[in-house]
């Protein structure tokens, strides 16, 4: 199965990316992107109308530091889906 192309700014170059979920209207993807000589973890959601998919939210996780707090928050919060 080839891989999938993320629609993202040309300006972005996609380094990895791992789809968390899509349907027919609706794209979630964690990207690790380079983008201006830096390296960014950033996750997208995408919204398709009409056939074309256009971003609705994007998250950058700017540092480890941001992640692991953001990670901490949510373990010791118990969060159940």
């Amino acid at each position: 199965m080839a891989e999938e192309e993320f629609p993202v700014s040309k300006m972005l170059k996609v380094i990895r990316g791992i789809t968390i979920y899509k349907t027919e209207k609706w794209w979630l993807a964690v990207l690790l992107l380079e983008a201006f000589g830096r390296r960014q973890v950033a996750t997208y959601l995408w919204n398709s109308k009409g056939g074309v998919w256009k971003r609705r939210q994007k998250f950058v996780v700017s540092s480890r530091e941001l992640w692991w707090r953001i990670s901490e928050a949510v373990e010791n919060q118990n969060y159940k889906p």
